[in-house]
């Protein structure tokens, strides 16, 4: 198991960034693979992004490729999210999670049940 924490949360305005950063701790994060996902409220806990154990694979959600770039940094057990071009439909909770990387490959990787770590979510809300 690993421990996830997530922050770099806020208030922006549309078409403003923010970046998100998840700090790992426990087992060798370098072995896991990373994502995030986002839960609106009424709504249920979506991807957004996945990205392998080296960094070398990604995959995103349409709604937000080309405007998201998740990344890593492994000497650095963390995990980010830099969004771009914020929209008001982006407002959510954000989660940071994990898995292991085999043998589910990152692109296949995208419902909360193949993910087995947590962390306790950030909230980001874009004003119009």
């Amino acid at each position: 198991q690993v421990q996830l924490v997530e922050s770099g949360g806020g208030l922006v305005q549309a078409g403003g960034s923010l970046r998100l950063s998840c700090v790992a701790s426990g087992r060798t994060f370098s072995m896991y693979a990373g994502g995030w996902f986002r839960q609106a409220p009424g709504k249920e806990r979506e991807f957004v992004a996945g990205i392998s154990w080296s960094g070398g694979s990604t995959a995103y959600a349409d709604s937000v490729k080309a405007r998201f770039t998740i990344s890593r940094d492994n000497a650095k057990n963390t995990v980010y999210l830099q969004m771009n071009s914020l929209k008001p439909e982006d407002t959510a909770v954000y989660y940071c999670a994990a898995r292991p990387q085999f043998p589910l490959a990152t692109e296949r990787a995208r419902t909360a049940a193949d993910f087995g770590n947590w962390g306790q979510g950030t909230q980001v809300t874009v004003s119009s």
